[in-house]
């Protein structure tokens, strides 16, 4: 593979003009990184991008990875200035590096990378203005909607569901978690102080969150009638929603949908008095 990988490569230095190589390309592996490219106006020049990636733009672009592989070789065909990824792919792009071919991974596990990866990207793409004008756009939009939270009598707990079997959760050091507060409500689970983690169902109960907000993907609601869910106060109460997960879990600049939505869902138990 690699042999054939260093072949691609030399062959795209020969017969790539050098107007062409002035415009970058660029392949993105997950799609929070797509989502960016969009923002700032600089979708034209992806050629590539992750199989979750579900920007209608993108449509027609090879899915050139996914969330535990990445085709090395489908990449170096389509001859990219540079590929974009996220730290925890540092071992699935060895073969690109070995390529030659650029790579840059982005961190994307906090709300202030969203506005630093658009940042880099606006840079790479030579499009650092308008990265910068769709920032000020989006904390504009955020102002707006964190405004509706300052006549909350109370900030209600909300536990996330990634996973029930066993329960996998947002913790403390989460962007989910800084989204949930921008939103007026508090992470039941802060105490877990990983990003993502287990968390135990006695702990939870013990906890018990005001709201539960699922991934829509483990249906929750078919195990609502077994512990350690029916020992909760919220699930009781219907205080139980299911969530779309790129919504609150990709870290990009359509996070603001889901700060409204998080709002929306906050907002009746943070007014009652």
């Amino acid at each position: 593979m690699m042999r054939r990988l260093a072949v691609l490569a030399m062959i795209w230095c020969v017969l790539v003009p050098a107007a062409d190589a002035a415009t970058p390309r660029v392949v993105t592996l997950v799609p929070s990184f797509a989502d960016d490219l969009y923002a700032i106006g600089a979708g034209s020049q992806l050629v590539g991008v992750s199989a979750f990636t579900d920007a209608p733009q993108a449509k027609s672009l090879p899915r050139v990875a996914d969330s535990s592989s990445v085709d090395a070789e489908a990449i170096v065909a389509l001859r990219p200035t540079v590929v974009i990824g996220i730290p925890a792919q540092e071992r699935l792009t060895e073969p690109l590096r070995r390529a030659h071919v650029r790579v840059v991974l982005l961190p994307d596990d906090s709300y202030q990378s969203i506005f630093d990866n658009m940042t880099t990207l606006g840079t790479i793409t030579g499009r650092h203005r308008e990265a910068q004008a769709a920032i000020a756009a989006l904390k504009r939009q955020t102002a707006a909607l964190t405004a509706q939270t300052k006549s909350y009598v109370r900030h209600p707990s909300i536990f996330l569901v990634l996973g029930s079997g066993p329960i996998w959760t947002a913790g403390a050091a989460s962007y989910i978690t800084t989204l949930i507060e921008l939103a007026g409500g508090t992470n039941a689970a802060n105490d877990l102080h990983a990003a993502y983690g287990e968390y135990s169902p006695e702990a939870l109960v013990r906890r018990q969150p005001d709201l539960l907000v699922a991934d829509a993907a483990i249906h929750l609601g078919a195990s609502l009638d077994r512990e350690p869910w029916r020992s909760l106060d919220a699930v009781r109460r219907g205080r139980v929603y299911a969530v779309n997960p790129d919504l609150i879990e990709r870290p990009g600049p359509s996070y603001n949908d889901g700060l409204r939505w998080l709002i929306e869902r906050i907002r009746p138990l943070a007014t009652a008095r």
